[in-house]
This record gives structure tokens, sequence and C-alpha cells, in this order.
């Protein structure tokens, strides 16, 4: 039999498929296996190239797989999709993970430590608890609507109904209805204080961490955003400039150029969206700030705030953001503010 170099793996919860090819890319065989006998059958195998998709699952694999001796490649599912041949089955896609693998100019994805996935875990508990929140938030105001009260947007003035419960609103109120808006506040107030526990457990990573603390330097990251950049970030290696960081952002034009003509779309929000999310939010703060209080004379930001729109502002921003934190990730230091242009 040929010598295997490269297995590509189709995970899966329960039932899995290896394909393996040799260097020439020829296939050798073609495996279905349990999740039960994943283990023993790598650990039969001579050392090799692994590939497996970056889904749910694919980190932990792929730190088993190394322990055995294996080298692991993750591959984004997108970048797999072209290789799949008509029909989709397990062993298809196994074969198609395979056959990227071994493209000279494919991307992949660092294999996270359990540590990187506990921190990245903080930040996605907190959005968790915070999209439920507003969803909870919302109820109530919807529910209020029903009954001819309208409360103003915002959790902060969701959170003052409780004593408007007990006095203007009891008598036109159901006995029932004022019991459930009150389980949706206490429910509310539970939101907020688990909440405000994780921020401050993300505020204490952020003092600890000597990268955060450089980061937190730039104008519109604060301790949220520098902590999840550390835990949710590639390694700053992984990209030779800080345009090509954006980009991995989801914060650069999409592209649909042709024949010589460049053509730019709308941004194109792939990549990483907790990291986008949270610079764009950032960067939102940013031009607020300057729009009450004035930009800088020659500055950058104030010759886009004559002539752009705030939002096309703020994405250019955060754009500006994300190239900064690959250039302090990359070479180190802190952020110095450029010197205005004189006029």
């Amino acid at each position: 039999m040929p010598e295997v170099t490269t297995i590509g793996l189709d995970i899966a919860k329960n039932v899995f498929h290896a394909h393996g090819a040799d260097s020439r890319g020829q296939g050798v065989f073609s495996k279905r296996l349990s999740r039960a006998k994943v283990l023993d059958f790598f650990a039969a195998q001579p050392p090799c190239t692994v590939a497996m998709e970056a889904c749910g699952g694919a980190h932990h694999w792929g730190r088993e797989l190394m322990a055995l001796g294996h080298h692991v490649r993750l591959i984004p599912p997108a970048y797999v999709k072209p290789f799949v041949k008509r029909q989709k089955n397990d062993a298809v896609d196994a074969e198609a993970i395979c056959e990227a693998a071994q493209r000279p100019t494919m991307r992949f994805v660092t294999v996270k430590s359990e540590e990187q996935q506990a921190s990245a875990l903080v930040f996605r508990t907190r959005d968790l608890l915070v999209r439920q929140r507003t969803q909870l938030a919302n109820a109530i105001r919807g529910h209020l609507t029903e009954y001819g009260w309208v409360a103003p947007k915002g959790v902060s003035y969701v959170s003052m109904l409780g004593d408007m419960l007990e006095e203007e609103m009891a008598a036109s109120l159901p006995a029932a209805a004022v019991a459930m808006f009150h389980v949706m506040l206490d429910l509310l107030a539970e939101l907020d204080e688990r909440i405000a526990y994780l921020d401050g457990e993300i505020a204490r990573r952020a003092r600890e961490d000597e990268t955060a603390r450089r980061l937190m330097t730039i104008p519109g990251i604060g301790p949220i955003t520098a902590t999840a950049l550390t835990a949710l970030a590639p390694a700053a290696e992984t990209f030779a400039k800080g345009r090509d960081f954006a980009a991995w952002l989801g914060l650069t034009p999409l592209q649909r150029s042709t024949g010589g003509k460049q053509k730019l779309g709308a941004t194109s929000k792939m990549g990483e969206r907790t990291l986008r999310r949270l610079l764009i939010i950032g960067a939102s703060a940013v031009v607020k700030q300057v729009s009450r209080r004035g930009a800088p004379k020659g500055s950058w930001l104030e010759r886009m705030l004559v002539c752009k729109p705030h939002m096309l502002v703020t994405v250019a921003l955060a754009n500006k953001m994300a190239r900064i934190v690959w250039a302090l990730l990359a070479k180190g230091g802190i952020y110095r503010a450029p010197a205005a242009i004189a006029a």
C-alpha cells in the first residue's frame, strides 16, 4: 500500500469519515469511523498531516491528534466547498478536505489550546447574556404596550418599571399581569448582576495581561475589546500586513473587479464577527465624541467627517484601528497619536 501523507477527516457527533491520500494526491483509503474508534485508528497510522474543517469540535480533535504525533491543519469550511465534487456525503466531504489541504496556497486556522478556548468562552457567555437581556427588555416593553403603557427604549428605563408597577400601573393592570411583569423584572435584574460580574472578570484579565494593556492605549479600545483581541485573534505572524488582519475581520470592501476595472462593494463582514462588532462599537464611540468636541485640526478623522457620512467614517475608523492593533501585536510598543498636519 502507498504511504499515506495526508488524511482528510470529516468530523460529526458520532459518525466520522477519513480519506487518505499519498504524496501525489492519489486516494489510498476511504474509511467510516465511529466516534469511539477515531483515536485508535489514528494511533495506528504513521505520523502524517491530518486536515479537518474548522468547525465545532475541531480544536478538541486537533489537540488529541497532535498528541498522537500527527500534524493537524484546520481549514475554513468556505475554502473546502469548491473541492466538493457534485453530490455531498461524508466520503465526498473527507476527500474534499484532503484535497484542499494539499493546495500550496491554502490558508489554515491555528489549533487553539484549552486555555484560549476558555478565554473566548468568557466573551461568548457575556454576549449570550446581553442578548437575553435585550430579548427580555423587549418582551417587557411589548407586553406593556398591550395595556397602553409605552416604556422608553433602553434597559435603564425598563429597570425603573418596578416602582411604577407598585404605584401607577397597579390600579390599571390585572393582578396576574403584574405578577408576570415582576417575574420578568427579577430575571432582568439577575442578568444585569451576572453581566456586571463578567465585566469585572474581563477588566481583571485586561489589567493582568501586558498585551491587553498595550492595546488599551488605542482610542476606542477598552478592556472588553482588548482582552477579546488577545483571546480570539490569531497570532500576528499569521498576517503579512495590517490590511490582511482587517480583511480577516471583515472590515474591508467586497471586490467584484473584472476586466481591469476595480469595483468595490459593501463591507465584507467575513471573519470573526465578535471582534468586528467590538471594533465598530469602539470606533462609533470615538466618532460620537469627536462630533461633540471636535477633531484635532488637520487630522484624518476631521477630513473624513467633513465629506463622508458618520457610519462610513465609523467603519473606516474600525478598519484603521484593526491595522493599528496588528502593528502593536506584531511589532510591540504602545499607540502614539500621529501629529496633526499643519494648515
